[in-house]
């Protein structure tokens, strides 16, 4: 079949919407940028909800943001094909089944300790996150690096956050001042876009295309942006005003309200200050809580930020915000992941239509290439942080290589790259056969 005329797809129902945005859900393992990439295969690849370059504009703009970049263009996406309604919809369902299950876990870790089970489970998923990441930094970076110049500057990006760790915001900004002094330049190495003709050739026209014009909803206007943020500014003031009378929980949603802001860079950017806050000031869990807490967050479906929902429930137990433990813990992990995730939804609302009012100005996309070859080399580092814990499991930062190499992990990581790379396999089957193939090595550990 000649793909390149191919017949645009039909306008997407907000029913069938909320079917996609609710197993995402549920199947968005990897961390942000295994989610990225589940969603470029559906929604650009497969399902032509979106053209390429549309997808990566909003891609950019939420790696500029605070917040699970994963999530916020989540909301951007469905919010500029549904408006508000679809914006909310894809930003809950994303993380509401892993609020869920970790909110669950909670209880159970709580409850019961340690389980050996889901230990093997976690082994066998580690690696199979190597390869999903590993896999969305050559799928990125085949299409986003097309020139020398990009690819030099992911090389730089990948160096000086591994090699200096050199702090990510660093990077972004960066990255963004050479991709606008490079605009102005180099004009030609900083254009995005490869012509309608490659991308069709592969993919077809997609109901939200390069030259679709913006939604009504999806307009800049003064009116609309300060209705807006007012909005959420009174949300804020509701949702802590509904706390009065429980200091404890009034801490915690000024505290992760705080730490939603300085989350530029993703989860890990986040953690020392979550760390700090939730271990050494509040008490509301103990380090190794924490450290166990960041394994379930890694090996369950939502963004990896999503750690707040246990330091939440744990810190809800602990602090004994209600009698009920249970009750308490809930509580705890609905403040963490309400005021993590509420500016979230303000930054792609209110900053959206403008967003979209620049697409096509270089001044304004040419930062953002920079940036988008920038975060190729930052999602490589992830990579091999990933493959570090996994395929030596004693190391230490002290001790890098402490322990032997764990060899099964090393062939579990490569066979899933192959499937992902050569034979298309689908995420969620990798996960899975991975899942089940630590179950099964845990009955001989």
């Amino acid at each position: 079949m000649d793909t390149a005329h191919a017949s645009r797809p039909a306008p997407v129902s907000l029913g069938t919407s909320f079917k996609y945005w609710l197993k995402l859900g549920f199947i968005s393992f990897g961390g942000p940028a295994g989610q990225i990439a589940i969603m470029q295969h559906e929604l650009v690849d497969k399902r032509r909800w979106i053209s390429e370059q549309r997808y990566l504009h909003a891609l950019n703009y939420c790696m500029l943001l605070p917040g699970p970049e994963a999530t916020q263009l989540a909301i951007y996406i469905s919010w500029l094909m549904h408006g508000i309604r679809g914006g909310v919809i894809a930003g809950v369902l994303f993380f509401l089944p892993s609020f869920l299950l970790l909110s669950g876990l909670a209880g159970l870790y709580l409850a019961y300790g340690t389980l050996p089970l889901v230990q093997g489970v976690f082994y066998g998923i580690r690696p199979a996150v190597v390869a999903i990441v590993l896999f969305a930094a050559w799928r990125i970076g085949s299409r986003a690096l097309r020139n020398e110049v990009l690819w030099g500057m992911a090389a730089l990006a990948f160096v000086g956050i591994f090699v200096f760790n050199v702090a990510f915001p660093w990077i972004v900004l960066t990255a963004g001042l050479l991709g606008a002094l490079g605009g102005k330049l180099a004009p030609h190495k900083f254009r995005t876009g490869g012509g309608h003709g490659t991308r069709h050739a592969q993919a077809g026209p997609a109901i939200i295309d390069d030259d679709t014009p913006p939604p009504a909803h999806a307009r800049f206007s003064w009116r609309r942006f300060v209705l807006t943020l007012a909005a959420f500014v009174l949300i804020w003031l509701g949702a802590m005003g509904t706390l009065l009378g429980m200091p404890a929980l009034q801490a915690m949603g000024a505290f992760f309200t705080k730490a939603a802001f300085l989350t530029i860079g993703g989860a890990y950017a986040v953690l020392p200050y979550v760390y700090q806050g939730g271990v050494e000031h509040f008490h509301w869990l103990t380090g190794p809580q924490m450290m166990d807490g960041l394994a379930l967050g890694e090996t369950t479906p939502g963004p990896l930020i999503m750690i707040v929902t246990w330091i939440g429930y744990l810190g809800g137990v602990s602090g004994q915000v209600v009698g009920n433990p249970v009750a308490a813990g809930l509580a705890g992990a609905a403040v963490a992941t309400f005021f993590t995730f509420l500016p979230s939804f303000l930054f792609i609302l209110v900053g959206g239509p403008l967003v979209e009012a620049t697409r096509g100005e270089l001044a304004f996309t040419a930062p953002l290439t920079g940036i988008t070859a920038a975060v190729v080399g930052v999602i490589l580092n992830l990579a091999v942080f990933f493959a570090w814990h996994a395929f030596w499991p004693h190391a230490t930062a002290d001790a890098p290589f402490a322990g032997s190499l764990d060899g099964l992990p090393v062939i579990v990581a490569v066979a899933a790259f192959i499937a992902l790379s050569r034979y298309k396999a689908d995420i969620m089957a990798v996960i899975g056969v991975c899942a089940l193939l630590g179950l099964a090595y845990s009955f001989f550990m």
